[in-house]
């Protein structure tokens, strides 16, 4: 079995116990812990298909702090099973549970990665294939840009399949550097664009390094 069906067959049979768990809400079953339950196990697995299925579903900054909290959630409940005595019914559910929980909290913890394809907008992988051009012939890029009493430069190299971007900001006479590193070229250009305020274009008017 290959690691994208058995992915797909996990998301299955997450799907199946979120609609068990809906279906016994509708029914009367269950408390307020158990709502809370079913929502935070929604938005897990909307990131566990999105994942899967390599798509952007909300943004990237929730899924590292969702995996925060279903981590939490897994160590109290193995906490539960080595503190409390329970029957052998709840026992397996829960270790269950908790082992289920592991696993997602791995695979959410990689798709709240900003680094990724998926998570680029088409004007952002269109400009990354111009910066990569760019880059297939020179080994270094420099621009720098203005706007009143602010400026930016910036320095972009590839050392394999590694961006890295160094960047010197002015603003009132002081002066900041920073430096940052992508596997994507997509998100290079994501932060060029945030923390810069520069675009490929700008690296296109340059004069070559």
């Amino acid at each position: 079995m290959s690691l994208q069906r058995a992915y797909r067959l996990l998301a299955v049979f997450y799907s199946l116990l979120l609609l068990i768990g809906a279906i016994a809400l509708l029914a009367g079953g269950g408390t307020p812990l158990a709502m809370v339950h079913l929502v935070v196990g929604l938005l897990a697995v909307a990131g566990l298909w999105g994942y899967i299925l390599k798509r952007g579903v909300m943004g990237p900054r929730m899924w590292r702090p969702l995996a925060g909290v279903l981590a939490v959630g897994a160590v109290a409940q193995l906490f539960v099973l080595l503190s409390v005595s329970l029957d052998g019914v709840t026992i397996t559910w829960m270790l269950t549970s908790a082992v289920f929980a592991l696993l997602l909290v791995v695979i959410l913890y990689r798709y709240g990665d900003r680094d990724q394809a998926i998570w680029a907008t088409p004007e952002e992988l269109a400009a990354a294939r111009q910066l990569e051009t760019l880059l297939e012939g020179q080994s270094r890029l420099e621009a720098q840009k203005r706007e009143g009493d602010r400026e930016a430069s910036v320095q972009v190299v590839k050392a394999g399949d590694e961006y890295r971007a160094s960047v010197t900001r002015r603003r009132d006479g002081q002066q900041e550097q920073f430096e940052e590193r992508f596997h994507h070229p997509a998100t290079l250009v994501f932060f060029l664009e945030k923390f810069a305020g520069l675009s490929v274009k700008d690296f296109d008017r340059a004069d070559p390094a």
